[in-house]
């Protein structure tokens, strides 16, 4: 049975909620921790982070209820509410280095859909961006397993909430930045190659 109109716009319109509370899950916690306890608030976060996996896998999802169970018996509910950002960092850093290992990258496929026919000094700056990007989710896993493990609940909510996309800001601005760059390098050497093809092409023959 094909989903109506309507239901798939309420999905879509699920699903991006589901993603903005996880994307800002740090600034939920540090506001309604006080109010609710740690308790529910996990089990909304293991219910949202199973419900965005995609239906084929989500058979992985009840590897969640052993999680929990051990989180109770640690009495590390707010523990487990502080990791989330090290998972969400983990689990970038997988995703963009499985690319590096079995190309293509995902930053070359995104590439490939403004630009199909993707020459190969762009296919390797693809890689060299999403080398960075790893070192980038490693860096901030590391900080962000700090701060859920020895700040307080304001420094760790206002990092991982708020410092850390003002980072990634900077990362993207960079990347754009160097990609203007390289993009005007590659497109002055293809004029010198062109205009020196074209001398060639004038250049007298001998004629034996």
């Amino acid at each position: 049975m094909i989903p109506s109109a309507p239901a798939q716009g309420r999905n879509r319109l699920l699903w991006a909620a589901a993603g903005l509370v996880g994307l800002l899950w740090p600034l939920v916690v540090h506001y309604l921790l006080p109010h609710y306890g740690a308790w529910p608030l996990l089990i909304a976060l293991a219910a949202i982070a199973w419900w965005r996996l995609p239906p084929a896998q989500r058979r992985w999802g009840w590897g969640l209820l052993p999680l929990l169970l051990l989180l109770m018996m640690t009495d590390s509910a707010e523990l487990g509410l502080r990791l989330w950002p090290v998972v969400v960092n983990l689990a970038l850093l997988l995703l963009f280095s499985h690319g590096l290992r079995h190309p293509p990258t995902l930053i070359e496929r995104f590439a490939r859909r403004q630009e199909p026919d993707l020459p190969p000094h762009a296919v390797r700056y693809t890689r060299r961006v999403t080398q960075a990007w790893c070192v980038f989710f490693v860096l901030n896993g590391s900080v962000a397993l700090i701060t859920a493990i020895h700040a307080d609940l304001d420094v760790w909510a206002w990092y991982n909430g708020g410092i850390v996309y003002a980072l990634m800001l900077a990362m993207f601005l960079g990347e754009w930045c160097i990609r203007q760059r390289v993009k005007r390098r590659a497109a002055a050497h293809d004029e010198r190659m062109h205009d020196a093809a074209g001398h060639d092409e004038k250049r007298p023959h001998d004629v034996s």
